[in-house]
Formats: structure tokens, sequence, C-alpha cells
């Protein structure tokens, strides 16, 4: 899972916090010298970014050994042992706050997420998350909510035409902007990443009505937003999907927390997206810890 995008991102973060040297370790530590960690939780949650971890210090120092106590996704408790590092006393120590610093984001993330695909357990409700991910860290924030038992919403703007407000008002009509998106994905020069004919692109419409549930529905579009809907609205919606051939997949989006995401759910949408699994986050706490 280790990504381009992801060691790039890791050597970013390195760069940022070593500079041209970590002038105490360098002073103080002998080169040579050799030392023994171990991550310990400090709370319940679960565990993500472990392999990033492993992947900082190794960028420092191949001959680093990092230990799985537990699996990247797995629940811990409070005071257990996640992982224990050996080797290089240099990379430990310099790495030891970069990876700190991912292991928190990732399991915090991790730990939320899970939270909320909880409050829906039993529905048929999916947890998604959004592109409100921090700046760089995209397909981390990503991969720390499918450790937690949610699902990837697009990528970024290249991988699904997502029609917004704003979109719509700026082609006059819903209508106009699906139809100008079919068109016009035909003649886009796509990214190989995407791996997929322009007709396989899907298409999610925000809608904020019911008519504009109605209009997106009778275009045959794989997705609607229903955005900032109350209860009974979303219901309806979820009604007249019901009664289409082809329904489409009903996503429910804003104000979406943990007091209010099983009611939400209750409603019988399929998707429910929470853009604060990654731009609310708390960060996991967890020490590192010198053994002799």
């Amino acid at each position: 899972m280790l990504t381009p995008e992801i060691i790039n991102a890791i050597n970013s973060a390195l760069h940022e916090d070593v500079g041209t040297g970590d002038v105490t370790t360098l002073t103080i530590v002998p080169s040579q010298a050799q030392m023994c960690a171990h991550i310990m939780a400090k709370q319940d949650g679960v565990v993500a970014g472990l392999e990033v971890a492993e992947a900082v210090f190794h960028s420092l120092d191949p001959q680093v050994k990092f230990t799985y106590l537990v699996k990247d996704g797995a629940q811990v408790k409070n005071r257990q042992s996640i992982a224990k590092i050996s080797g290089s006393a240099h990379a430990l120590m310099i790495g030891e706050r970069t990876a700190m610093n991912f292991l928190g984001r990732m399991s915090g993330i991790a730990t939320m997420t899970q939270q909320f695909v909880t409050a829906v357990a039993g529905t048929k409700t999916k947890i998604l998350d959004t592109r409100k991910t921090a700046p760089g860290l995209r397909q981390i924030d990503k991969w720390a909510v499918k450790l937690g038992g949610g699902q990837n919403h697009r990528m970024g703007l290249y991988d699904m035409i997502l029609i917004k407000d704003n979109h719509i008002d700026f082609c006059g009509s819903l209508e106009k902007a699906v139809q100008q998106a079919r068109d016009g994905v035909k003649k886009l020069s796509l990214p190989q990443t995407l791996q997929q004919v322009p007709s396989q692109i899907p298409i999610e419409v925000e809608a904020r009505t019911l008519a504009d549930v109605q209009a997106a529905l009778n275009l045959d579009v794989e997705f609607i937003l229903l955005d900032n809907m109350n209860l009974e609205t979303m219901h309806e919606a979820v009604l007249l999907n019901q009664k289409q051939k082809q329904p489409a997949k009903l996503e429910a989006s804003g104000n979406v927390n943990l007091s209010n995401v099983r009611d939400t759910a209750e409603t019988g949408v399929d998707l429910i997206s929470v853009g604060a699994l990654t731009h609310s986050v708390k960060n996991f706490d967890a020490s590192f810890l010198w053994t002799s």
C-alpha cells in the first residue's frame, strides 16, 4: 500500500523535521550506538499507520528491525504494545516524531471511522470519507479510513464527476449540467491512473430538493447527493428512488455526527459521507518508549 505518493509524503515529512540534520542527536549520540524501543497505545482504538511508521525508520536506515505486535486495522487496548523497533539509535531518535505523527493521525482517523461504522451497524448504509483531507496526505488519510472499516469516496477531481450546486447554477439547470458533463467527458484527455473509458466515469449530482432528486433519477445518474436534507426529506427521496427500474445510490451529506448518523442511516440511504473523519480527527494517543 506504500504508493509513490505515500513515499513522497514520508520523505517530505522527514525533510521538514530533520532539515540539515538533528543537531541534538548528532552531537550527543555516537553514530554506532544501537537502541531498542516499543510503541504503546495509550487509549483504546484502532491502530493504523504501522506500515508508514516502519517506512519512516527504513528510509533513515534499512537495517532497522520493525516488529509488528498487531496488524494495521487491529483493535487495541490502552497500555497495549503494538510494535517493537531496534537498530541504529540515530535512526530511531531522528525518525521517532515523524513516525509517531503519521501513526497518531492515521490511528485517530481509523478509530473515529470505526465509531461511525459501528453506529450504523445493522443498516445497509456505508460510511464514506470526503476530500476534506490534510493537503499532501490524501492517500494516507483515506487509507486510514479503510483500515477503520469505512469506504473511500472519490480520490480527487479526476476519478468521478460530481455536479454540485455551483456547477448546476453555472449551467442554468441540473439537466443541462448532466448533459454537458456526458458530452464533454468524451473529449477529455484522461490520466492513465483513471483506467476507465469515458462512458464508465460515474456521475453524481447534488440534489437540494425532492424535485432535484426526481430530475436526477430521470437522467439515470449513478449517484445522488442529498445535501443537508432533513430526515423526512431524505426518507421521501429514498421512496422516490425505490420506484426506479434502476435506482441510484443515495448519499447523505452535511452536518453528520455520531449523535445523528444512526437516524440518517435509518432513512434508507445507501451512503453517508462524513468530512469529520479526516478534517476534525483527534490524534490517537500513543507513546514511543525506550527499552533496555
